[in-house]
């Protein structure tokens, strides 16, 4: 009779915790030093560019003035500098729910106008 494969599910919550403790350790024990800068450099990158909305953008923007201390406004500065004939400033966070009742009222308001016109 053919064994039953264990799965996740068959553990408790402290059995598995244990398993992902202890894989996440063999595994960066396993990796060259390369190979940790090369996941380091991923893991980093995908955090810091890959943000999505206000909330994410924002602790992005602490963690990098944490990093670069009192050079972070000389950093900026300089990047401004750079790139000073890039004028588009960086769009709010589209509030989704507003712009659908914006779009509503307009619709409303488009919907009125042919309806009086109509009569």
């Amino acid at each position: 009779m053919k064994k039953k494969p264990i799965i996740y599910s068959d553990l408790s919550k402290k059995q598995l915790e244990t398993l992902k403790e202890l894989y996440i350790q063999k595994k960066v024990e396993s990796m060259s030093h390369q190979e940790l800068k090369q996941y380091v450099l991923e893991i980093i990158s995908h955090q810091i560019n890959d943000t999505i909305g206000k909330e994410e953008e924002m602790e992005a923007w602490r963690e990098i003035s944490d990093f670069f201390g009192e050079q972070f406004e000389i950093n900026i500065l300089e990047i401004q500098k750079k790139y000073i004939d890039y004028k588009k400033v960086i769009e709010t966070e589209v509030d989704p729910q507003k712009q659908r009742i914006e779009l509503l009222e307009k619709n409303n308001l488009d919907q009125e106008k042919k309806d009086m016109w109509d009569d």
